[in-house]
């Protein structure tokens, strides 16, 4: 019985030391994984032909602006780990940025280990971390002044008074009868490019009723200039490091609901030391979320509420 017990206390206080070890490790949000120069399009094509012979899935790719181009990937284990995680469609992909920078192309992608954390999925997804790192290699971490620690990032917001993850009711456009009216909601509306808002991607989670689609936010046709990606970035985006792979943003249908997270929480999830006040600070931008929640919800064929997004 005292072996037992003995044995029982060094189980519990290795379990108690590797979570402590895994919750103080630091991460930032985006990686460069080269700088080149020469064409974007030609450079992208490479990159997608690593990725693809990695086995990734290149579901979407885009063009939010001028010089600039995303490619959004996914695979098994991104999609097993977001359907074992709440809201894990958030989750179910990896952005990888193409962009030209003066006389440079710099390549990025986002730290799916640190994305995993904030939007509080079950699994680091640390081994696609490292897929990623060997498929495109890693010259260093970007993304905020010092790296946030996993435990920060679990219960991430950007300020007191400010919006989490799990804030669903700041994070809801619509609620319909079905998961398949929802559906046939967004996909009817994406088609039509209703408010300047288009899809890039569309990933469905396996096992459950959960899909998340990928949106290209435009001024044009129809669009307001403070919800669009051109916008937003000319904005907040100014570091010599480009972030590109903030983009696209995200529409999450979860069951009968329709969510985007919250314009003030993905920006500062993805931009977290960007400045409240000053310039390019969220003060530059700050008609951009009413802006967004109204083009976003009339996609989801929901009702805008006054406040709402405030």
């Amino acid at each position: 019985m005292k072996l037992f017990n003995k044995a029982l206390v060094a189980f519990m206080l290795s379990a108690f030391m590797f979570a402590a070890e895994a919750a103080s490790e630091k991460y930032m949000p985006f990686v460069l994984a080269f700088t080149t120069s020469g064409n974007v399009e030609n450079v992208k094509n490479d990159v997608r032909k690593k990725l693809v012979s990695a086995n990734f899935d290149v579901v979407g790719s885009y063009s939010p602006y001028a010089g600039a181009s995303v490619l959004i990937v996914t695979n098994d284990a991104l999609k097993s780990n977001a359907a074992k995680s709440e809201f894990g469609g958030y989750g179910a992909i990896q952005r990888v940025s193409i962009t030209k920078v003066g006389s440079d192309i710099q390549v990025s992608y986002t730290n799916p280990t640190y994305m995993s954390h904030a939007y509080r999925m079950k699994g680091d997804l640390k081994g696609v971390t490292k897929q990623l790192e060997a498929t495109l290699g890693r010259k260093k971490g970007f993304g905020a002044k010092k790296p946030l620690r996993a435990r920060k990032l679990r219960k991430y917001h950007y300020m007191f008074g400010m919006e989490y993850f799990d804030d669903t009711d700041a994070h809801l456009l619509a609620e319909h009868s079905s998961h398949e009216a929802a559906i046939k909601a967004v996909e009817g509306n994406l088609a039509k490019k209703l408010g300047g808002v288009s899809e890039v991607y569309r990933v469905d989670i396996p096992g459950k009723d959960e899909v998340v689609i990928g949106v290209d936010l435009d001024q044009t046709p129809g669009g307001d200039k403070y919800m669009s990606d051109d916008y937003i970035m000319s904005i907040i985006d100014f570091k010599d490091l480009k972030s590109t792979a903030h983009l696209p943003v995200e529409i999450l249908i979860s069951g009968n609901n329709v969510y985007a997270l919250y314009y003030r929480f993905r920006i500062a999830m993805n931009f977290p030391n960007l400045s409240m006040m000053g310039d390019n600070s969220f003060m530059n931008i700050v008609e951009s979320p009413e802006a967004a929640k109204k083009a976003l919800i009339a996609v989801a064929g929901g009702e805008e509420k006054k406040g709402y997004w405030e």
